[in-house]
């Protein structure tokens, strides 16, 4: 019941937090900080327990799983489920939850009860999202963390809060139900075809669609999820969201939300509808690179420091787009391992701008220039930051990228030359951002106190992780292949022999065991086969 208590465990300790947050304030940090310790090492213990190879010899890449029936006369389940790719993103929301409460310790000063209680509401929700395999449950939560957001942006945010937050929430609302008519319509055929009407992940993989129909179902799909990562052109309430959010705000959008859409991409959107996903490829590699050089363009022009790392977000998430649709082993442990980079890298840049704006009360990048001199601690950890979100190697983005980029090459060499100019446009937006605000003159006006201990530890914590990433990336690797590979085998890509560019779908063998008989595979070009889901929990 592990995963169970990991999902239950935030939102608990949040509705603690509230109450005790109305004796006293402090208690309500102290009661989010322990509590999100408390998960973490719960889910270092898992992960040391699974090691070294995050597989059950029999039981295909699921490391835990629970199936209790919900409501079944609707086919709805509470199916939640983990493997060694779900187990790393679990451990983000935790790691990420407690920097969040820390970087928020004494930034929000009204209604802080309330405030952690929306905050760990948040966390249960994502953890929810990051194992559930039954797809009226992933919906459920996908919308429910909307709420909590919407109310930390709305109400601690800061000046055009309220106009950031109902922008965020229309987006995502709106892409939500595109997906919503997909899952049903899925549901719904898959009904007709089997006489099993269910929500199951691992039963709906096993539905035969038409090609039209599997497009229109896949693009209902990508529009939930290109919202979330953001694609470009639906990355609009990004900038203004992550600008208007507090620090922790900011650190749970960076780290968390947006990989959702990447998430849901590589567990649901390419497994379910192979064929389309792969047909429309060469489109969305398109906006991937054209996210990547955008990205790094839009960075380059702010003034605000918040809007720039924000926009930083929208060329990163490019590679991991592009990452998704080359759809190889390379590519997509590339794509994982920017996905935790990622999160670490901007959300420690998130996290200085927030300590920055509480000491300065600006994010004018015009108004700044020096003050490596005042607060040499805090320009040498943003040194270490915009050196990982430009790709330095020994930091785990330069192996991230690195690791997308040679993937990309075999599928679109095109779009891999594009990609790697979109590097050069990073080291020019991160050096910039360091010159800017840390080297130059130094501004008299601007009083910058140092990082105090707690600051240090925190950013020193974020540190960590890319270096050790950068040096020593294999058992991130080993945790997440037994899964990726089981996604890989539901969803094949190869070139035809009489058009190399062409794409030929090729689904796994019906098996019996959880094991695929590749000496049964049939080449037809439907986009699932019947057989159970590779490593499918019983």
């Amino acid at each position: 019941m592990i995963l169970v208590a990991l999902i239950a465990w935030p939102f608990i300790a949040g509705i603690a937090a509230w109450l005790a947050g109305r004796r006293r304030p402090e208690l309500a940090r102290w009661v989010s900080a322990l509590a999100m310790a408390a998960g973490l090492v719960a889910v270092i213990v898992e992960w040391i327990a699974k090691a070294p190879d995050f597989s059950l010899t029999g039981h295909g890449p699921f490391v835990a799983s629970v199936h209790v029936a919900w409501v079944p006369q609707l086919g709805i389940s509470f199916f939640v489920a983990a493997d060694g790719l779900s187990l790393v993103m679990v451990t983000l929301c935790y790691a990420l939850g407690l920097l969040a409460v820390l970087s928020s310790w004494h930034e929000v000063t009204e209604r802080v009860g309330f405030f952690h209680f929306m905050l760990l509401w948040t966390i249960a929700a994502l953890v929810g999202v990051f194992t559930a395999l039954d797809l009226f449950l992933f919906y459920f939560l996908f919308e429910m963390m909307l709420v909590p957001m919407y109310f930390l942006i709305a109400l601690w945010g800061h000046e055009r809060r309220v106009y950031a937050a109902v922008k965020f929430f229309l987006f995502t609302q709106i892409g939500g139900l595109f997906m919503l008519i997909s899952i049903v319509a899925l549901y719904v055929i898959h009904g007709r075809q089997t006489g099993v009407y269910t929500f199951d992940y691992l039963q709906l993989l096993g539905t035969h669609l038409s090609l039209a129909a599997a497009t229109w179902l896949m693009l209902g799909f990508f529009a939930a999820f290109a919202v979330k990562l953001p694609a470009v052109p639906l990355h609009t309430w990004l900038p203004d969201a992550h600008t208007q959010a507090p620090t922790a705000g900011s650190l749970v959008l960076a780290g968390l939300l947006i990989k959702i859409g990447a998430y849901g991409m590589i567990r649901f959107m390419v497994p379910l509808f192979p064929q389309a996903a792969f047909r429309a490829a060469p489109v969305f590699m398109g906006l991937a690179v054209l996210g990547i050089l955008y990205g790094a363009v839009l960075a380059f022009a702010q003034h605000d420091l918040k809007r720039m790392v924000a926009y930083t977000s929208v060329s990163h998430m490019g590679f991991v787009l592009l990452a998704i649709f080359a759809w190889n082993t390379l590519a997509l442990q590339g794509a994982v391992l920017e996905i935790v980079c990622h999160a670490f890298s901007t959300g420690a840049l998130f996290a200085i701008v927030g300590l920055m704006q509480d000491r300065l009360h600006t994010r004018d990048m015009d108004k700044m220039g020096g003050l490596w001199l005042a607060a040499p601690g805090m320009g040498a950890f943003a040194l270490i930051f915009a050196l990982a979100s430009l790709g330095l190697p020994t930091l785990g983005n330069f192996v991230a990228e690195f690791l997308i980029l040679l993937g990309t090459w075999p599928v679109s060499e095109p779009a891999a030359v594009l990609g790697a100019v979109g590097l050069v446009a990073a080291t020019i937006y991160a050096l910039w951002l360091v010159q800017r605000v840390f080297q130059g003159r130094e501004t008299p006006a601007l009083a910058l106190p140092d990082l105090t201990v707690r600051e240090g530890v925190m950013l020193a914590a974020m540190a960590a992780p890319l270096l050790w990433l950068g040096l020593y990336p294999q058992p991130l690797f080993n945790a997440v292949r037994p899964g990726l590979a089981a996604l890989q085998q539901r969803a094949v890509r190869a070139p035809t022999p009489t058009a190399p560019g062409a794409i030929l779908l090729s689904p796994p063998a019906a098996s019996g065991s959880s094991t695929l008989n590749a000496a049964a595979a049939q080449p037809v070009a439907t986009d699932t086969s019947d057989a159970p889901a590779p490593g499918g929990a019983q």
